[in-house]
């Protein structure tokens, strides 16, 4: 039997044998047509373009939601302070900043959706 399955935004048809439930083969497909989450996901990565500005890109490692937002613009900040908060799979994920600077862009805001390398920040 053959079913299409979305892993991270990403569509895949996946082959299953009958008897013993094997996966014989996993092939990329064509995106189905967008679910009614999807406007949310596609309006981060239009946010990028504005993150155009000189300086360190903070960005999402995968799918989710923003808990909260941790700083303001202008905030100075230090290498492993928590930025953001994603929540993904259930967890709960600390975004850091990767070095010691000032917050120049916000990107991100709480309760939005954003997908995996979103900018959520620029330091």
């Amino acid at each position: 039997m053959k079913y299409v399955v979305t892993l991270n935004g990403k569509n895949y048809e996946v082959e299953v044998e009958e008897t013993d439930a094997v996966i014989t083969a996993i092939t990329d497909v064509a995106p189905a047509a967008a679910p009614t989450a999807a406007p949310a996901v596609a309006a981060a990565p239009a946010a990028a373009p504005a993150a155009s500005a000189a300086g360190v890109q903070v960005t999402a490692p995968m799918p989710g939601n923003i808990l909260s937002v941790n700083v303001t613009m202008g905030q100075a900040v230090k290498r492993g302070d928590v930025l953001f908060i994603l929540e993904a799979m259930k967890m709960e994920n600390d975004i850091v900043a990767p070095e010691d600077g000032v917050v120049k862009q916000i990107l991100a805001q709480k309760g939005a959706a954003v997908d995996t390398d979103a900018v959520l920040a620029v330091i």
